[in-house]
């Protein structure tokens, strides 16, 4: 019976903790919500409250109508999908090269894409830019797309994945004739579902909400992708407004969450599989 209340109470002291840590990962998102239906008055009220006193759709109305908000949205989704699909197709098949190919400089291959891999982003930025505005990319799309088309995480998680694929269908491919790039497309990858959804969403994730880069790379209106132009469109001369920053954020993740609801049960897969910790 000790045993038992020991069990019991161990098991309430777990719930307590993850109520909390649920309460501590939902609560800005609640907050950021309910806060895009209030005015800017009661935003900067003190005591702050969280149910809208007078709920008002006013900072939608701002942030679709005076904003182009739509150029603002087009190129987060240009750039989001392209540099996403990207990832999907050079990193399965680089990462299918690395895993079931055999070539001179294989391992060198890949200790240079682990090597990448440990490197910050920082560190790469400068050089980076230096290099899209040498070949004239800057304040364009592809100037945001190009650089990002391939990551060195991606074509990790693909190898890591393919390894643990049986190599006999491989072989009976072969000796069907079929080449390599054909046993690519319809073997390897309708196997890598799992892997190919958590590279997506996590590439779509990356993509959508990147700002660094666009806010270097994007000089014109044209070019500004959602994240940047909340920033400079929010903050005025001598305040920001707070209500169409909370309105712009809450578009920006509901992209973020349709992916993520549709592709869960494969993204958990994937997680599992590859051995992601």
């Amino acid at each position: 019976m000790a045993m038992v209340g020991t069990r019991r109470g161990g098991r309430l002291w777990l719930y307590a903790v993850l109520a909390i840590a649920l309460v501590a990962v939902v609560a800005p998102f609640v907050w950021m919500v309910l806060g895009s239906f209030k005015g800017e008055g009661e935003l900067r009220a003190n005591p702050p409250t969280w149910i809208p006193q007078t709920a008002s759709l006013d900072n939608y109305t701002q942030l679709f109508s005076r904003l182009s908000f739509g150029t603002y949205f087009a190129n987060s989704v240009i750039v989001a999908v392209v540099v996403t699909a990207g990832n999907l197709l050079f990193c399965s098949m680089l990462g299918y090269a690395l895993a079931m190919l055999d070539f001179k400089g294989k391992k060198l291959v890949f200790t240079a894409v682990m090597g990448t891999l440990m490197i910050p982003g920082v560190v790469t930025f400068v050089p980076l830019f230096v290099l899209v505005a040498n070949i004239g990319l800057i304040d364009s799309l592809p100037g945001l797309i190009l650089p990002f088309l391939v990551s060195p995480f991606g074509v990790f998680l693909m190898r890591q994945f393919i390894l643990g694929l049986p190599k006999d269908l491989l072989d009976a491919g072969r000796v069907d004739g079929a080449g390599e790039l054909r046993i690519f497309r319809q073997i390897i990858l309708p196997l890598c579902g799992p892997a190919l959804a958590t590279l997506g969403i996590l590439t779509f994730l990356g993509s959508w909400n990147n700002f660094l880069w666009p806010l270097v790379v994007a000089q014109q209106e044209s070019t500004y992708t959602l994240p940047v132009a909340l920033a400079l469109y929010s903050t005025g001369q001598n305040s920001t407004n707070y209500g169409l920053l909370l309105a712009g954020a809450t578009v920006v993740v509901i992209p973020i969450l349709a992916v993520f609801l549709v592709f869960q049960r494969r993204f958990i897969e994937g997680i599992a599989t590859t051995g992601i910790k």
